[in-house]
């Protein structure tokens, strides 16, 4: 994300008030931002999270694949769900990280290059207090003026999450030097231990 987006570094962002959602055992998060090679890699390093898996959420199983999902005609997104520990890291930070590192939110379905409704932003929600979470959250980004642009963010009730085939699963740290990983994805990582190093896993 460029600082023409940006009018906050994304440490300075104000934070959701999840307390609701804090301490309720282990909960897991969906949310879709762009290829989900970058995304899943941003989620994996912080403490609490306990697994991301990549895949595809918003349409239908016989077009849950890769090659028909990059085609752009199916309804899904390329998603991540993120498991996570309430007590340890709660929905607000991971929403936090997500609007500013993961993804641009103002991009209408695309990330950079990426272009096609796959690649839209978009939070699914699994029950009304994460929809509200999402909902208050970006009210409180565009109140604060966060972004020079509107956020696009779409709020999606949460179906079914198909996970991807298994070579997409730790895409990232198995192919550090493939180029895109190594342009889109890294930076967004580094990002993370910069403005979140105090919530990184201890064994990074």
């Amino acid at each position: 994300m460029t600082d023409s987006v940006l009018s906050l570094l994304p440490g300075d962002f104000p934070d959701a008030d999840d307390g609701a959602l804090r301490n309720t055992g282990v909960r897991t998060l969906v949310l879709a931002g762009g290829c989900f090679w970058c995304t899943e890699a941003v989620y994996r390093q912080l403490d609490g999270v306990q697994q991301v898996i990549s895949g595809y959420t918003g349409g239908s199983e016989d077009t849950a694949n890769y090659k028909a999902v990059c085609s752009g005609t199916t309804d899904h997104a390329e998603a991540i769900a993120i498991e996570y520990d309430s007590a340890l890291i709660g929905p607000g930070t991971l929403l936090k990280v997500f609007f500013g590192i993961a993804h641009d939110p103002t991009q209408l379905n695309r990330q950079g290059n990426d272009c096609g409704r796959q690649y839209r932003s978009a939070v699914f929600y699994q029950d009304d207090a994460e929809r509200r979470l999402a909902a208050d959250y970006i009210a409180l980004l565009e109140q604060n003026g966060v972004f020079r642009a509107p956020i696009v963010t779409t709020l999606e009730p949460l179906t079914v999450f198909y996970p991807a085939e298994d070579y997409h699963q730790n895409y990232a740290a198995i192919n550090p030097n493939q180029p895109y990983i190594a342009a889109v994805a890294q930076p967004k990582v580094a990002k993370v231990q910069h403005f979140f190093k105090h919530r990184l896993k201890k064994d990074l």
